[in-house]
């Protein structure tokens, strides 16, 4: 006999063995698979009823005459002139929770802020309680600049379009989140970094209110981010945070017809979540979240 060559006997207990084995490992994985893809369905319908704006079965039951509402993350915001945008994924094993952060201009509200939209299964939906009914909403909001600081630094001298939502010409600082920070208003370091200022009704080139939180996004983003204390208000303190994604390529919301579920953006957030692995999150689509690519504060 060939001394390299050795007879294997294997007897019908061990191939039973090792075939009973076999088939519980199989099982096993099959069934961890399975619960993963049911787990990202789950997501994933839960972003779509936010994105048609429908309460999910997660929100308070409240009362008959009670108001829901369920937002979605908007980078065409028609009384928002957008600056920064942002999605934050949070979870363990039970609980999850997507927080999409938006900061910029409220062209209406007069004010500088940052809104928070949360999609999740363990979210303290905020509410509002009046006499008559309840509103309950997805949505935060975290104030940036105040309407009495807007009033204090808008220009006072002028015509009508030099005078409203215009930084004036002498203001040397503006307080935001109540810390003063130094205000430049040259208009050629804002063209630098691609904001530019309006010369309509503006022959100074003054600085307005949104181009002026724009310009915080690209010198210093940090001033206009949420922080973990603001997103937490909303979630479970314990709640492990899993990362934040800064570029992302995002969809028109007015594309009424490309639900969430069926994009790579929020597949691959599903992913993430269900795996808690951030390797996950490959996308393979050119981010697009910047403000430039998107018209917003436009009504």
């Amino acid at each position: 006999m060939d001394k390299k060559y050795f007879p294997l006997s294997i007897s019908a207990g061990m191939v039973a063995s090792f075939l009973i084995l076999f088939s519980s490992c199989t099982n096993d994985w099959l069934l961890y698979n399975l619960s993963k893809k049911v787990a990202e369905k789950e997501i994933l319908r839960q972003l779509d009823l936010a994105y048609n704006h429908t309460p999910s079965e997660y929100y308070p039951i409240g009362g008959s005459e009670d108001i829901k509402y369920n937002f979605f993350l908007d980078l065409e915001d028609g009384y928002c002139i957008v600056a920064g945008s942002r999605i934050h994924l949070y979870a363990d094993s039970t609980r999850w929770a997507i927080v999409f952060e938006k900061s910029g201009y409220q062209t209406r509200g007069r004010c500088a802020e940052i809104v928070l939209d949360y999609v999740g299964n363990c979210v303290d939906y905020p509410v509002e309680v009046y006499p008559s009914r309840k509103y309950i909403t997805n949505s935060s909001r975290v104030p940036l600049i105040d309407q009495e600081e807007l009033d204090r630094i808008e220009n006072r001298i002028g015509n009508q379009y030099e005078t409203f939502e215009i930084i004036g010409p002498g203001i040397k600082q503006v307080k935001v989140r109540d810390v003063f920070i130094p205000f430049d208003n040259d208009y050629r370091n804002y063209e630098k970094v691609g904001i530019n200022v309006s010369e309509y009704g503006n022959p100074n080139k003054l600085i307005d209110f949104g181009s002026f939180i724009r310009y915080l996004n690209e010198t210093n983003p940090s001033l206009i981010r949420a922080t973990e204390q603001d997103i937490k208000q909303h979630i479970p303190m314990d709640l492990p945070k899993i990362m934040t994604i800064d570029k992302f390529h995002f969809v028109s919301n007015y594309d009424s017809i490309t639900l969430p579920s069926t994009q790579e953006t929020y597949q691959l957030l599903a992913k993430v979540l269900v795996t808690r692995d951030t390797s996950c999150w490959k996308p393979t689509l050119k981010a697009n979240n910047h403000w430039s690519n998107w018209e917003s504060g436009n009504l």
